[in-house]
C-alpha cells in the first residue's frame, strides 16, 4: 500500500488549518501550500510540510501536487480570497477561478493524486424564494446576479463549475462542499465574523440588526471536509450548514457566556438598509469604513435557510449547537487576550 498526504490549499487560513490539525490527529501525512511570506503561516500546525507558492503559478501548483513515488495524494482545496466587497474585483477572480482552474489541471496531469475536494460556500448556490429550503445544485452557470450575489459567491459559483466540468469531461475524480458562514474558536487572523463578536462584546456594536445568519462551528466544517475526502462521491456536492440563527439569538448566547453589556434596539432591515446607503455616500467622500453596508444588510435579510440532509446521510456530517460553539470561542478569545 501506498503512503497518502494530504494536500491542503489555504492551510494558514482559519478553515484550512483545523483541517491539517484534523488530518494530523489521526495520523495522516499532510502538505500545506501558503502563499511565500504569509504571516499566517505560524497558524499552520508544526508537523505539516509546508510548501510555499501561489495558486495563480503554475510552476507552484506543480511543485506542490509533486509527490514523492511511493506515495499518493488527496487534495482539499480550502484556498480563496475572501471580500464582503459585492463589487467585481478581478484579482479575486484570478485567484478564485483561475488558482481551481490551475490546480484541476496539475490533478489531471497527477494520476497519483488520487481525488479532490473542493471547497466551495452556500453563496455558490442560487438563492431559493423564501420559506424553500436551499438545496445542491448540478450546474453554476449561467450566474443570475440576482440569486448569487456579489463577487465572492459569484467566484465561487464558476470555480465550482470548473471542478465539475472536469469530472463530466475528463474524469476527473473530485466532489464539492459549500461550507456556510464560519464561526468558533482558533481564528487567529480574525475572520469578518469573529471581529464583528468582538465589537459586540466590547459595547462597539449598541445597536443591532434584525434578521438571520447560518453559521457553523469550524471544527465541524473540517470535519466535513475530511469526511468528503474519505467518502464523497465523484461529481457530487454537499451542503455543510447549520439551522439558521438570528442575530439577536447569537448576541443572547454571547451575554450569557462572556457578560457582555447588550444590545438594547435592532432595526428593522428596511430601515437598516436605508441607513447603509447613507453610510455608504459618506465613507465614499471620507475614505472610512462604512459601520454597515447594504450588502451586509442583504445577508441579513437572504434566505439562510440550507437542506444540509445529504451531507448528514452520505458523509455522517453533524453540527453542536450554536451554544457550545459560543461557550468555547468565548473562552478561547479571553485566553487570546482579545476580550477581557
Amino acid at each position: 500500500m501506498k503512503n497518502t498526504i494530504y494536500l491542503v490549499t489555504g492551510a494558514a487560513g482559519f478553515l484550512g488549518s483545523n483541517v491539517c490539525s484534523q488530518l494530523l490527529e489521526r495520523g495522516d501525512k499532510v502538505r500545506a501550500f501558503v502563499l511565500p511570506n504569509d504571516p499566517a503561516m505560524k497558524y499552520v500546525p508544526g508537523q505539516v510540510e509546508i510548501c510555499e507558492g501561489d495558486l495563480c503559478e503554475m510552476n507552484s501548483v506543480e511543485r506542490f501536487l509533486t509527490v514523492p513515488k511511493d506515495c499518493n495524494s488527496v487534495l482539499i482545496h480550502c484556498a480563496s480570497m475572501v471580500t464582503v466587497n459585492p463589487d467585481y474585483d478581478k484579482k479575486l477572480m484570478n485567484i478564485n477561478v483561475g488558482g481551481t482552474k490551475n490546480l484541476v489541471e496539475a490533478c489531471q496531469k497527477h494520476l497519483e493524486c488520487l481525488k479532490m475536494v473542493y471547497v466551495s460556500s452556500t453563496g455558490a448556490i442560487p438563492e431559493a424564494p423564501r420559506g424553500d429550503k436551499i438545496k445542491e445544485v448540478k450546474c453554476f452557470e449561467p450566474i443570475n446576479p440576482e440569486r448569487v450575489v456579489g463577487c465572492y459567491s459569484q467566484s465561487k459559483a464558476k470555480a465550482t463549475q470548473v471542478v465539475l466540468d472536469a469530472v463530466h469531461e475528463k474524469g476527473l475524480n473530485a466532489c464539492v462542499v459549500h461550507p456556510s458562514g464560519i464561526l468558533g474558536p482558533n481564528d487567529h487572523a480574525i475572520s469578518e465574523t469573529t471581529g464583528t463578536l468582538i465589537k459586540i462584546m466590547k459595547g462597539k456594536m449598541p445597536i443591532g440588526m434584525k434578521g438571520s445568519f447560518n453559521l457553523c462551528d469550524v471544527r465541524d466544517l473540517a470535519a466535513g471536509c475530511i469526511a468528503a475526502a474519505d467518502k464523497g462521491r465523484k461529481g457530487e456536492c454537499y451542503i455543510l450548514a447549520n439551522e439558521k440563527v438570528t442575530l439577536k439569538e447569537l448576541c443572547e448566547m454571547l451575554y450569557e457566556e462572556s457578560g457582555c453589556e447588550k444590545i438594547k434596539f435592532y432595526l428593522p432591515l428596511g430601515i437598516a438598509n436605508i441607513m447603509a446607503k447613507v453610510m455608504e455616500r459618506k465613507a465614499k467622500k471620507t475614505g472610512e469604513k462604512p459601520l454597515m453596508t447594504t450588502f451586509s444588510v442583504y445577508n441579513l435579510a437572504r434566505n439562510n435557510s440550507f437542506d444540509y440532509s445529504k451531507a448528514k446521510k452520505e458523509l455522517g456530517y453533524r453540527t453542536r449547537s450554536y451554544a457550545e460553539t459560543i461557550r468555547d470561542e468565548v473562552a478561547w478569545l479571553k485566553a487570546a487576550g482579545q476580550i477581557v
